[in-house]
C-alpha cells in the first residue's frame, strides 16, 4: 500500500532554467553563494605581500603573486568544482555528507568502505571550524578600514566588530526569508564596485596583464623557493568559497551558478586583484591595506559599509551552511537530535538551529577577542578548507570511476591533477598550525570524535536492543495465552527495528496487561540521498490482532511530521484525538562491556541526556504521548 506523503518534496526542474528566471536564479546566486568568495579581496592580497610569510611588495614578486591568483581561481574554482564536482549531484543536492552519501552508493557493494564514510564526516567536522573563522574574520577585515580614515578609531575596531556579530547571529531566528531578497542586489554592487575600483587603477598601470602569463607563476617559485611556496597559504584564500558553490549548488542548480560565475564574479575578482596589484607596483607602501587603498578619500567611508554589509552576507552563507550540515548529521544518525526550527513556510531548507547558532557565535566572539585582527586571523584560516577540498577531490574519484563509469586512467589522471594542486595549498597551509591554524584543527577533531562516538553508540545500543528483542509471532502467541485487555483507541509504537516487536509495546503489556485495539508499529528510516519521492514514501503491512507496521522513508534533507505521515497513510480507525504515541526512552550507562572506550560511553551518555526528545523532532502533540523508560548498559 503506497500514498502520497505527509509533505512533498521540492520540485527539481527537468529542463536547465533560462530567460528572465535564469537571470533571477543567478541574481539570488549571487548573493548566497558568492559571498565567501567573493570578500577575500579585503585580506587575500595583503596576505601574501604583508601577512607573517609575505613577500617584498616588488614588482616582480607582485606579478608572480596575482598569476598564482589567477591560476588557482581558474583551475580549482572554474575548472575543478565548476566543471567538474557539480556534476557530482545527488538529486539535486551538494555538499560533503551528500557526496559522501553518493560515493558510498556509487561503489559496489562487495567493496563499500568505512573509508568512504569516515571522509565525509572529516570534510563535514571541518567545515565547522570554517563556519566559526570566516565570520570573524570577514567582519573584522572590513570594519579595520575604519582605520584609515580615522586611525583613532582603532580601539573601537574590536568592539564594532564583536556588536555586528551579535547582531547577525541573533536575527538567524527570524530567518533569511527577508533579508535574502535583498542579498543578490547588495553583492552585485559589491562586485561592479570591485571591478570598478580595480579598472582604476589598471588603467594606470595596464602591464599588469601580463601576470595572465603562468611563466610569471614559475619564475616566481625559481626566484623566492621555499619561502615561495609558503606564499601559497595566502594565495589559497582567493579560492577559499570554492566549497560553498558545491554546497548551495541544491538551492540553484549547475547553470545560474556558472553564468554568475563567469559573468560578474570572476571578473570582478579579477580585476580588482589585478587593481590591487598594479596599485602595488606604483606604491610599495600600500601592502598593508590595498584594497581600502585603492579607494578615493571621499570613498572610503561608503566603502567600509558596504564591506561590511558584503561580509556579514558571506558570514550568513556559512552560517546557514553549519545549520544544514546539522540536520543532514541528524537525519544521517551521526548527530543527536537538535531542535530545529523552520524559519520559513514556503521553503523547507530554510532551518534555524538555537544550540549551533550560539555556539558558533561565542566561538565568533572569542576567535575577534583572541586575535584580534584580520591578519592574525589569517594565520587560522585554510587548513581546515584545504582539508575539505582533498576529501571532495578524493571522494570525487569514486563517483567519476565507479558512478559515471569513468576508465581508470581518466579518473585517476584527473584526480592526480586536484590532487597536487591541493596538496600543495595543504603543505603551504601547514605552517600556520603553530601561529592558529590549530583552532579549526581543534574544532574539526571534536566534532569527528561527536560524530563518530554518536554512530558508533547508537549502533552499539541497537545490538543490546536486539540481544532482547522478542520476535512478533511469539507476542501475538503471548496475548492469545494472556488474554489482555483491548483498550479503544490506536497506540503508535515508535521503533528503530522494523521486525520485531518495540520494547515499549513489551514492557506496557507485561506491566499493564493491556493492549490497544489498533497498534501502529512505526518505524522511520532515513536514505542516503536527500529526499524521497512521495511515491516511496511509505508502505504499510497488515497484522493479526489489529497491529500493522508501517515503514516511512525519508532523505537527510527532510524533516519527518509523523501526525501528517499517518493522516496521509488512511489507517483504518485512525483519529488524532484518540491516538497515544508511545516511545522509549533510553537511559544509557557507560559500562566494561565491549564495544567503545569508557570515555567515548560516557560522551555518549551525555549526547544523549541532552538531545531533544523526539516528541518535538516528530512533529508529536505533546498531550498524546507517552513514555516508557529503561536503562541500557552499552
Amino acid at each position: 500500500m503506497n500514498a502520497p506523503a505527509e509533505r512533498a518534496s521540492p520540485p527539481h526542474a527537468t529542463s536547465a532554467p533560462h530567460g528572465r528566471y535564469l537571470y533571477t536564479l543567478s541574481l539570488a546566486a549571487l548573493g548566497i553563494v558568492f559571498g565567501d568568495i567573493g570578500t577575500s579581496p579585503l585580506y587575500a592580497l595583503r596576505e601574501c605581500l604583508h601577512g607573517p610569510h609575505a613577500v617584498a611588495p616588488e614588482p616582480a614578486n607582485v606579478l608572480g603573486v596575482l598569476s598564482l591568483v589567477f591560476w588557482s581561481m581558474t583551475i580549482v574554482v572554474s575548472v575543478k568544482y565548476l566543471g567538474y564536482v557539480l556534476r557530482a549531484d545527488n538529486r539535486g543536492e551538494g555538499g560533503i555528507l551528500a557526496l559522501m552519501a553518493l560515493a558510498h552508493q556509487a561503489l559496489p557493494p562487495s567493496r563499500r568502505s568505512r573509508y568512504v564514510v569516515l571522509l565525509g564526516l572529516c570534510g563535514a567536522a571541518l567545515l565547522y571550524g570554517d563556519g566559526m573563522i570566516t565570520p570573524a574574520i570577514s567582519v573584522l577585515s572590513a570594519v579595520e578600514g575604519l582605520e584609515l580614515a580615522a586611525p583613532s578609531l582603532h580601539p573601537l575596531v574590536v568592539p564594532i566588530t564583536i556588536g555586528i556579530l551579535i547582531v547577525l547571529f541573533a536575527v538567524q531566528r527570524r530567518g533569511t526569508a527577508g533579508i535574502g531578497a535583498v542579498f543578490g542586489p547588495v553583492m552585485l554592487v559589491w562586485f561592479t564596485t570591485l571591478a570598478v575600483l580595480g579598472l582604476a587603477q589598471i588603467a594606470r598601470d595596464p602591464s599588469v596583464f601580463a601576470a595572465v602569463n603562468p611563466l610569471y607563476a614559475v619564475r616566481f617559485f625559481e626566484r623566492t623557493g621555499f619561502h615561495g611556496f609558503l606564499v601559497l597559504g595566502s594565495v589559497f584564500l582567493v579560492v577559499t568559497g570554492g566549497e560553498a558553490l558545491y554546497a548551495d549548488m541544491g538551492h540553484f542548480g549547475n547553470r545560474p551558478m556558472r553564468v554568475t560565475w563567469f559573468g560578474v564574479a570572476m571578473p570582478g575578482l579579477l580585476l580588482n586583484y589585478f587593481g590591487q596589484g598594479a596599485l602595488l607596483i606604483r606604491e610599495p607602501g600600500a601592502a598593508e591595506s590595498p584594497f581600502f587603498r585603492m579607494a578615493p578619500g571621499w570613498a572610503l567611508i561608503p566603502l567600509v559599509i558596504l564591506a561590511t554589509l558584503a561580509t556579514i552576507i558571506a558570514s550568513q552563507a556559512l552560517i546557514s551552511g553549519a545549520y544544514s550540515i546539522t540536520r543532514q548529521a541528524i537525519m544521517l544518525g551521526y548527530m543527536p537530535r537538535f531542535r530545529l526550527l523552520h524559519t520559513s513556510e514556503r521553503q523547507i531548507g530554510q532551518i534555524y538551529v538555537p544550540a549551533i547558532n550560539w555556539l558558533l557565535m561565542i566561538a565568533t566572539i572569542a576567535l575577534v577577542l583572541s586575535f584580534g585582527s584580520s591578519s592574525r586571523l589569517a594565520a587560522a584560516y585554510g587548513i581546515a578548507v584545504t582539508l575539505t577540498m582533498v576529501i571532495t577531490t578524493l571522494l570525487s574519484y569514486v563517483v567519476a570511476r565507479y558512478r559515471w563509469g569513468w576508465s581508470a586512467p581518466a579518473a585517476v589522471g584527473l584526480t592526480s591533477v586536484f590532487l597536487v594542486i591541493d596538496l600543495a595549498f595543504l603543505g603551504a597551509n601547514l605552517v600556520k598550525i603553530h601561529d592558529g591554524g590549530w583552532f579549526p584543527l581543534v574544532v574539526g577533531v571534536t566534532v569527528f570524535t561527536a560524530l563518530a562516538t554518536w554512530k558508533r553508540g547508537r549502533t552499539i545500543l541497537a545490538e543490546r536492543f536486539r540481544e532482547q528483542l522478542v520476535p512478533l509471532d511469539d507476542f501475538f502467541e503471548l496475548m492469545r495465552v494472556e488474554l489482555p485487555a483491548r483498550v479503544p483507541g490506536m497506540a503508535v509504537f515508535m521503533t528503530s527495528n522494523a521486525t520485531g516487536c518495540p520494547p515499549p509495546l513489551m514492557q506496557n503489556f507485561m506491566h499493564n496487561r493491556v493492549v490497544h485495539q489498533r497498534v501502529v508499529l512505526l518505524t522511520v528510516t532515513t536514505e542516503e540521498v536527500p529526499f524521497v519521492d512521495d511515491s516511496e514514501r511509505f508502505d504499510v503491512e497488515q497484522l493479526p490482532a489489529g497491529f500493522c507496521r508501517l515503514r516511512a522513508r525519508y532523505g537527510f534533507m527532510q524533516t519527518p511530521d509523523i501526525p501528517a505521515l499517518l493522516a496521509r497513510a488512511k489507517l483504518p480507525d485512525y483519529a488524532p484525538e484518540h491516538t497515544t504515541f508511545v516511545l522509549g526512552r533510553e537511559t544509557v550507562l557507560a559500562s566494561e562491556r565491549p564495544g567503545m572506550a569508557i570515555w567515548r560511553e560516557r560522551v555518549f551518555a551525555f549526547m544523549a541526556r541532552n538531545a531533544q526528545p523526539a516528541t518535538a523532532f516528530f512533529g508529536l502533540p505533546s498531550d498524546r504521548v507517552l513514555e516508557i523508560g529503561t536503562q541500557v548498559e552499552l
